[in-house]
């Protein structure tokens, strides 16, 4: 074995024994996720609404989320870069449990609901919205810290 490959293997044992290769997430996904406050579109006082306007996450997080429509609206919920951000375990919705590598959009056409149970890989900020609603007040954010 070659001297440089000699001292660079050492290297790597002796910073495994002193830990410093040990990777830290925020999150612990050993435990169930958490559920975030629903998602809900429409109310009484409009019918262009959503009950939350923010999401406060963090990586290494696992969460559910569900999205409620009551039917007051036709809306195409989506969130692009939230989406390209995030792995995404599943999303449930009338019975039916979908596993996926990334979810586009969720299509309300009228009353109904879907969960999605995800884990944010990475920081920032992140709309999401009803495709072509959003000047009417159906948007808001995700932010992953």
């Amino acid at each position: 074995m070659s001297f440089l490959k000699a001292t660079t293997l050492a290297t790597v044992l002796l910073c495994g024994m002193a830990g410093i290769d040990a990777v830290h997430a925020a999150g612990d996904l050993t435990t169930k996720p958490e559920r975030l406050a629903d998602l809900i579109m429409g109310s009484e006082q409009s019918d262009y609404s959503f009950s939350e306007k923010s999401y406060q996450l963090q990586t290494g997080s696992s969460y559910r989320l569900k999205v409620i429509s009551n039917g007051q609206k036709e809306c195409a919920f989506q969130a692009p870069q939230f989406m390209q951000s995030i792995y995404l375990r599943k999303v449930e919705a009338g019975g039916i449990e979908v596993k996926a590598v990334m979810l586009t959009e969720l299509e309300f056409e009228d009353a109904g609901q879907a969960e999605m149970f995800f884990v944010p890989i990475k920081p920032g900020s992140y709309p999401y919205f009803c495709k072509g609603l959003e000047s009417k007040g159906m948007q808001g954010e995700f932010v992953v810290k």
